[in-house]
């Protein structure tokens, strides 16, 4: 009986994801022809709540894309996979503590603000370095045009996906 029951509710939640993924999906195939540019595979997957990084966003288009790539990503390919990173609960956002804690760790002047000249430089000397579109984007984003600095206590706020 119980395992029935998971069965049903794990059908439930498959039915429910390949929902939000066509919905998701759909924003973008502007052919109505269930195809999308393959540049905007990232921007549907973090609609769907992950967050990969751009090394795991390069690893699943190469899962999804045609043996003789055409840059474009068909549904019926897009589907089973994104599905499945949704039910293994792949790409978390990382939590608001940890994000604190990171942010916390940049601002060694225990100020709470970031200035515009730091991010900058963090962003595009450190880790995975930003393209300067992604640069523009954050900043815009992020900055605060009075103080030209960016809270990142309120910036967390702003961008953490509530799961509930």
């Amino acid at each position: 009986m119980a395992e029935e029951k998971d069965r049903e509710g794990a059908e439930v939640t498959v039915a429910e994801f390949h929902r939000k993924i066509k919905e998701a999906f759909e924003v973008f195939d502007h052919e109505s022809n269930d195809t999308v540019d393959v540049r905007e595979i990232g921007t549907i997957i973090r609609s769907l709540g992950c967050c990969p990084s751009e090394g795991e966003l390069h690893d699943l288009i190469a899962e999804v894309e045609e043996e003789e790539p055409t840059g474009y990503i068909r549904f019926e390919k897009f589907l089973p996979v994104m599905t499945k990173v949704l039910l293994e609960r792949r790409y978390r956002p990382i939590p608001e503590d940890v994000l604190l804690r990171a942010f916390e760790v940049l601002d060694t002047a225990k100020r709470g603000y970031l200035t515009r000249e730091e991010l900058v430089k963090l962003m595009t000397e450190e880790g995975e370095p930003f393209s300067q579109e992604e640069m523009e984007e954050m900043l815009s984003a992020a900055i605060d045009p009075e103080s030209n600095a960016m809270n990142y206590r309120d910036y967390i706020t702003m961008m953490v996906i509530d799961e509930n």
